[in-house]
């Protein structure tokens, strides 16, 4: 797979190559124009063939471009499988003793890892984002996380309060509509079993703001977001969106020892923010 990946992204280069001479004719037609200060009928005609070529380069380009972001997703989804037969493997073999859990600075680099990776949502003209794409709509009443997927769950600590963490899918049974899911943090240790209204999916694409704005949570927008350097999701009011696809939101978590009752702007990735069911600020 990796062998494929090598040759579409040689493809490309070549493409794009390929289609340089064109854009350069295209750009130097128009200083031509410019220079005689005149549209002659030569020139529209000569600029329309020229742009007619320039749109089929850009497809073919595109093309082989969309063929490379599908490999990387399958060899991801594959790197994916292993990592949980692997998981697997390591909590329930009677041979093999349960893994211990990693220490919390490489659990923070994973997540931010995680976060980078995300892949960017990237439609063709016209194309809505999918469900699970940055901000709501998101994913249909009747959809099911898969094993192995990221989620933020609502689960009650140890002092008997509720909380949402970032947790991930064990399973999820149909017959009771209940999910199991391992606490990040805890990896192996802290199993739950809960319900569907309890579990909310992190997005699968990040949203590009220049293409896709209707995609992201907007200004003042009430979300859950993952403090930084923390595990947990906590209320918190957009204090702006991101304005290129690898900007992070700002977000205002909501804490009562600042007079206006919210933190200073704080960055969290586009993977951490989720859509908060208590809908009314407080």
């Amino acid at each position: 797979m990796l062998t494929e990946l090598h040759h579409l992204i040689k493809r490309t280069q070549e493409e794009r190559s390929r289609s340089e001479h064109n854009l350069l004719n295209i750009q130097k037609t128009h200083e031509r124009m410019q220079t005689e200060n005149k549209t002659s009928p030569y020139y529209r005609s000569k600029l329309r063939g020229l742009y007619t070529t320039a749109k089929a380069d850009a497809e073919a380009e595109c093309s082989i471009l969309r063929h490379a972001l599908d490999k990387v997703a399958e060899i991801k989804s594959l790197l994916e499988e292993r990592r949980i037969a692997a998981k697997m493997a390591g909590v329930y073999s009677d041979t093999t003793p349960p893994r211990k859990t990693m220490r919390r600075g490489v659990l923070m680099t994973l997540l931010q890892q995680s976060a980078m990776t995300l892949p960017l949502w990237i439609g063709k003209p016209g194309e809505r984002p999918p469900p699970l794409c940055a901000a709501p709509p998101r994913a249909s009443g009747d959809y099911v996380a898969k094993q192995g997927d990221k989620v933020a769950a609502r689960v009650k600590a140890v002092d008997g309060d509720e909380q949402w963490i970032l947790a991930e899918v064990v399973s999820y049974s149909h017959s009771t509509n209940k999910y199991e899911v391992d606490d990040i943090d805890e990896e192996g240790k802290e199993r739950h079993t809960l319900s569907r209204r309890r579990i909310i999916p992190l997005p699968q694409w990040k949203a590009n703001p220049e293409t896709d704005p209707e995609a992201l949570f907007s200004k003042d927008q009430l979300v859950l977001a993952l403090y930084p350097q923390t595990t947990c999701f906590y209320r918190a009011l957009i204090h702006a969106p991101p304005h290129r696809p690898q900007d992070d939101y700002s977000v205002l978590f909501e804490d009562t020892s600042y007079a206006d009752g919210y933190s200073p702007p704080l960055n969290v990735a586009q993977r951490y923010v989720v859509a908060c069911k208590e809908n009314k600020k407080k």
